[in-house]
C-alpha cells in the first residue's frame, strides 16, 4: 500500500512519572508497528504533571522518531483529562488507549486493528483475564465493585475490560461530543454504545515503576463513576426516608404505650441517616458546581511542535 495512503492508529499513553517505563514501551511499540507495514502509527503520550524526567524523555524520543508525539499538563489533571486530551490532539483514523506500564500489551494491538478492520465492529476492547501484582483484598474488592456499578448505573460492566482498546474516529468523536469535567470513560463508551468485540488477554505486573493508585484513589474514582453514570443514590435517599419515616412512628407510638422517657437512640439513628442523606445530595450539588463554571479539562504548559 502507498504510504499515503496508509491508513494511521494513533497510540493514546497517559503518563505521570514513568520515566523507568516509557523506554520499555517505545521499543515495544515500535515492534509491533514494524509488522504493520500498511499502517502508519503515532504515539502521542501525555505526560500528567509528572514530577520527575517523564517530559524530558519525551521530547528525547519526539526529536529520535517524528512519530512521538506529546503534551504536558501544567499540573497533575488526573487520567481522565489525559485520555481527554489525546483523544482531541490524534490524528488517526483509529485511536487505542493504553497505559504506559505494558500491563496492555501492544502486541495485541494487531489482533485489535483486524477486528475492527475486517469484522466490521466499531471498537475492539481488551480484557483483563488475570489480575497479577494485585492483593486478595483488591481483586475482591474490584470485582464487588463492578458488580455494584453495573447494578446502580444499569450497564453491562465488563469485568476485567477497561480503557484499553482501539476504536474508530467515529466513536472517539462521540466520546469528544460529552463534554462532562468529571469523567469516567468505561461509563461513557457504555453510552455512545458501538458495536464493540472483547478479547481476553493477560496482563502481567508492571515493566517498571510503581502503581500511581493507591486504595484512596481508588476509592475517590470509583465514587466518581457512581456519581457519573447513575442517579440511583438519590433513589435510594426516597426509599430510605420513607423507611425510616414508618420505623420512627413505630417507635414513637412504641414509647407512649410503654411509657418510656427516652428517643435519644432512635433520634440519633435518624440524624445520622439525614446527614448521610445530605452528602449524598451534596455529591451530585458539588458536580453541578464544577459543571456550571465551565473550567478547561486541562492546560498545557508544553506540547511538540507538530501538534496541531
Amino acid at each position: 500500500m502507498d504510504q499515503k495512503q496508509a491508513e494511521t492508529i494513533s497510540v493514546i499513553v497517559p503518563c505521570y512519572n514513568e520515566e523507568q517505563v516509557l523506554p520499555l514501551l517505545y521499543q515495544e511499540l515500535k515492534r509491533v508497528f514494524a509488522s504493520l507495514p500498511a499502517v502508519k502509527g503515532e504515539f502521542l503520550f501525555i505526560d500528567d504533571g509528572s514530577r520527575d524526567h517523564t517530559l524530558a524523555l519525551l521530547r528525547s524520543l519526539h526529536a529520535r522518531d517524528r512519530r512521538c508525539r506529546y503534551l504536558s499538563f501544567s499540573r497533575n489533571f488526573g487520567k481522565e483529562a489525559a485520555m481527554y486530551a489525546g483523544l482531541e490532539h490524534a490524528t488517526g483514523e483509529y485511536c487505542v488507549i493504553m497505559d504506559a506500564d505494558l500491563q496492555h500489551p501492544p502486541a495485541l494491538l494487531p489482533e485489535m486493528y483486524r477486528v475492527v478492520k475486517c469484522e466490521g465492529y466499531d471498537c475492539c476492547a481488551g480484557v483483563r483475564q488475570d489480575r497479577a501484582g494485585e492483593g486478595r483484598l483488591r481483586r475482591l474488592l474490584t470485582g464487588g465493585y463492578y458488580r455494584v456499578l453495573g447494578k446502580l448505573c444499569r450497564m453491562d460492566v465488563q469485568p476485567g475490560a477497561g480503557d484499553f482498546r482501539l476504536m474508530r474516529r467515529t466513536v472517539a468523536q462521540a466520546l469528544l461530543a460529552c463534554p462532562e469535567r468529571d469523567r469516567y470513560l468505561k461509563g461513557l463508551f457504555q453510552f455512545v454504545g458501538f458495536e464493540t468485540k472483547y478479547i481476553p488477554f493477560t496482563g502481567g505486573a508492571r515493566a517498571a515503576g510503581q502503581s500511581k493508585w493507591g486504595i484512596p484513589d481508588l476509592w475517590r474514582y470509583a465514587l466518581d463513576a457512581i456519581f457519573s453514570c447513575s442517579t440511583a443514590p438519590v433513589g435510594l435517599i426516597g426509599t430510605v426516608g420513607t423507611v425510616l419515616t414508618v420505623l420512627g412512628g413505630l417507635g414513637v407510638l412504641w414509647q407512649l404505650l410503654l411509657d418510656g422517657d427516652s428517643l435519644a437512640p432512635l433520634l440519633v439513628w435518624i440524624g445520622g441517616i439525614q446527614l448521610l442523606a445530605l452528602g449524598l445530595l451534596g455529591q451530585y450539588l458539588v458536580r453541578d458546581y464544577r459543571e456550571s463554571r465551565g473550567r478547561p479539562h486541562y492546560i498545557l504548559k508544553a506540547w511538540d511542535k507538530d501538534m496541531q
